[in-house]
């Protein structure tokens, strides 16, 4: 579904991505954990086309999307949720998600707004209200709820559970998994590795932009080298 191929990405003269190569199959979560700086955020980027790979790969459903442009993208199927949720603050709940919806032009808008708000309860509750004033948890539900309003195929979630009390982030985890068997195949960057881990059927290790190692998430659970760098154990 999603194929990349010895990308390599550069700021200035610092390289961020080195040779990543990863995929994602039709229906799974995949999980890309590592530690600040690892270079997580920037493979999502560099996949939703708003930075661009020096040199490598990206298909999305044997298209190449290498130089598409992000709203094309979109288009696509592929959706992203950025790291620190970027919700526009000064517009309200509901403008958010009718901005979500932007780029399309079939008449299911409507219903796939209120699939979302009887998924998040709480933002039906405050869908007038400006969205700087919602709870941090609330904040991260919109920006879930923002990329959904596109109906991609693929979400790619940025450190959804940054910031967040253990309870909400039990809460996003699980809307994820919801997600994840409602038919969304989820590629998910995450510093809380043993969350990522637990729900992933995949995953792979980033170390300085190298992909380190890559296995079935549960495995990856108990390996002695994860378990000492990234679980604590």
């Amino acid at each position: 579904m999603l194929e990349i191929n010895g990308i390599n990405v550069f700021y200035g003269a610092i390289q961020a991505l080195d040779n990543v190569s990863i995929h994602v199959n039709p229906g799974e979560i995949v999980a890309i954990i590592g530690s600040n700086g690892a270079g997580k955020s920037t493979l999502l980027r560099t996949i939703s086309g708003l930075i661009r790979a020096r040199s490598g790969s990206i298909s999305y459903n044997g298209h190449d999307i290498t130089q598409a442009q992000p709203h094309d993208i979109v288009k696509l199927g592929l959706s992203h949720a950025p790291e620190g949720r970027r919700i526009f603050t000064n517009m309200s709940v509901q403008e958010n998600l009718q901005l979500g919806a932007y780029l399309r032009k079939d008449n299911m808008v409507q219903s796939d707004m209120e699939a979302v708000l009887n998924r998040f309860p709480r933002l039906r509750e405050r869908f007038k209200q400006s969205a700087g004033t919602l709870s941090g948890g609330e904040q991260q539900m919109l920006a879930i709820s923002r990329a959904l309003m596109s109906n991609p195929e693929i979400l790619l979630l940025d450190e959804p559970s940054l910031g967040l009390a253990p309870f909400l982030i039990t809460e996003i985890f699980n809307i994820v998994k919801d997600l994840n068997k409602d038919g969304k195949t989820v590629l998910i960057v995450e510093q809380n590795a043993n969350r990522a881990l637990e729900i992933a059927d995949r995953a792979y290790v980033l170390e300085t932009g190298v992909v380190v190692l890559e296995g079935i998430g549960k495995d990856l659970l108990v390996d002695p080298k994860v378990k000492e760098a990234y679980l604590g154990g």
